[in-house]
């Protein structure tokens, strides 16, 4: 009993030092199909498709039809923020304009070859305020570069 706790924890101790490691190549240059190339942050493409999921979520969810109209103040927070080792992202930040005729600020970033089974770009957002179910809690900061996760939310959306 006490060899299977000994085995268990001298991997747990080898996947730590692993997980601690720093690579030194960006992820074009390692085994994954990555060229570098990320979709800027005011591609009418991205901005339509969250347009039409949020309308989708909202209809099929919530029960309302309100409805993401329009962007302004689109402006890029960070481009591979995370690090060159990581998936190439780039973190962006909105005002958005809602049928409701209130105004919420939207983050979101594109990720390169993350779509549906990895063909195409994904994109990951949210609307603070309206984030009901908290998956990218405290004031979506989940989708900002690492630097910026732990500023505080106040600062950034006082902006906006």
């Amino acid at each position: 009993m006490w060899r299977a706790a000994l085995i268990l924890a001298l991997l747990g101790l080898s996947s730590a030092a692993r997980a601690d490691s720093n690579y030194q190549d960006p992820a074009e240059r390692r085994f994954s199909p990555y060229v570098g190339n990320v979709y800027p942050c005011d591609e009418p493409g991205i901005l339509a498709r969250i347009q039409s999921v949020f309308r989708t979520t909202q209809n099929a969810y919530w029960g309302e039809d309100l409805q993401l109209t329009s962007f302004d103040r689109i402006r890029e927070l960070s481009l591979r923020g995370d690090g060159l080792e990581y998936i190439p992202r780039r973190y962006c930040i909105a005002r958005g304009h809602f049928s409701d005729d209130h105004l919420h600020t939207v983050i979101y970033d594109i990720e390169e070859s993350q779509g549906i089974i990895g063909v195409g770009d994904g994109v990951e957002w949210c609307v603070i305020g309206l984030d009901r179910l908290f998956a990218f809690s405290p004031a979506c900061s989940t989708l900002r570069p690492v630097a910026e996760r732990f500023l505080g939310s106040k600062a950034l959306v006082e902006k906006y």
